[in-house]
């Protein structure tokens, strides 16, 4: 009898945790919702959030709070978004580097890409070699002759504190890649990279093309290569890496909205659902474009599997490239 009594309780537990889910989408959203981005405001992280949280608001109908947590690269906001109540109220802005390079880099990561799910990502962009104005060399084959005739002359700035951003993986991947030496200088961000490759004081930085694209315009910095795979619209006069001579140098970051991987199903479809009105929008297109940004139009189901090729793909070399975080 109390065995019978256990399996009616447990058959009722059960049926009323599937019930929670739609009537909690029809009351989603009842209350703010936190966007973590785990980077410092500025750069495409950070664009994308606000961008994101500025268009998904009137879609919801609450709401939507950027909260900027940084730390380690992108893992401590990461890992706050992992720890939060899976309830749909916090969500992460997510993309190659806390959900691909990470996995890679860090020994002992304090999440994992797995404890999250893509409502859908948002857009891409690739990377550009600068140099200081002066520097005698012009194209990426002379960069790499002088690198491997003098090891450790040459520098490369790495913005952001370094660890685990595009740039920092770019710069490693260049060094790897080419088998060369290039000396490594971490800074705390891109601005006080550019005083300083202004001034001289160092050579090389790879950045986002957006962010540079101003400063080569203007003469201020040398365009060495992009890491696009094909010649970027924002620089289509600046090689990529094949046309460089290093085909292997592709890099291009995604981002997109992230949210707990336990976060009820009818939940993420509402997101999903007002993700994908907000995209169609040209005003947002439109600030994608402005940022550099090129938007990305991905089924729900390939993105899944696009997130999981990229982590296991990057993860895996950067482990075999021995390359680590600082």
């Amino acid at each position: 009898m109390h065995r019978l009594a256990f399996s009616i309780a447990r058959t009722a537990l059960i049926a009323a945790t599937f019930a929670i889910g739609p009537a909690m989408a029809q009351t989603y959203p009842a209350k703010p919702i936190k966007v973590i981005v785990p980077t410092a405001p500025g750069g495409g992280y950070d664009a994308i959030g606000r961008l994101v949280a500025d268009n998904l608001a009137p879609e919801l109908g609450q709401p939507l709070v950027v909260e900027n947590r940084t730390g380690s690269g992108t893992v401590v906001g990461t890992q706050v978004a992992a720890q939060a109540p899976a309830d749909g109220y916090t969500l992460l802005v997510g993309g190659l580097a806390n959900m691909a390079f990470n996995p890679g880099l860090y020994d002992k990561l304090p999440y994992k890409a797995t404890e999250f799910v893509p409502v859908a990502l948002v857009g891409t962009f690739s990377y550009t070699l600068v140099a200081r104005k002066d520097l005698p060399q012009s194209s990426l084959r002379e960069v790499i002759d002088f690198a491997k005739a003098n090891p450790g002359k040459l520098t490369i700035a790495t913005g952001g504190t370094g660890t685990g951003t595009g740039q920092h993986v770019a710069g490693a991947l260049f060094n790897n890649l080419a088998k060369v030496d290039i000396l490594e200088v971490p800074y705390k961000g891109a601005q006080a990279v550019y005083t300083d490759l202004f001034g001289g004081r160092v050579d090389l930085f790879f950045d986002n093309t957006a962010t540079a694209r101003p400063f080569v315009d203007g003469g201020r910095a040398k365009p060495i290569m992009t890491s696009n795979s094909g010649r970027d619209p924002l620089m289509p006069q600046v090689p990529d890496g094949r046309d460089a001579g290093l085909p292997g140098l592709v890099l291009e970051s995604w981002i997109g909205l992230f949210a707990p991987a336990q976060t009820p199903q009818p939940v993420i479809e509402k997101l999903k659902a007002a993700l994908a009105k907000v995209m169609q929008s040209p005003d947002v297109l439109k600030r994608l474009e402005t940022s550099g940004i090129r938007p990305i139009s991905m089924a729900p189901k390939d993105t899944e599997s696009f997130v999981k090729a990229e982590s296991d793909k990057w993860a895996q070399f950067l482990r075999n490239a021995g390359i680590k975080a600082e």
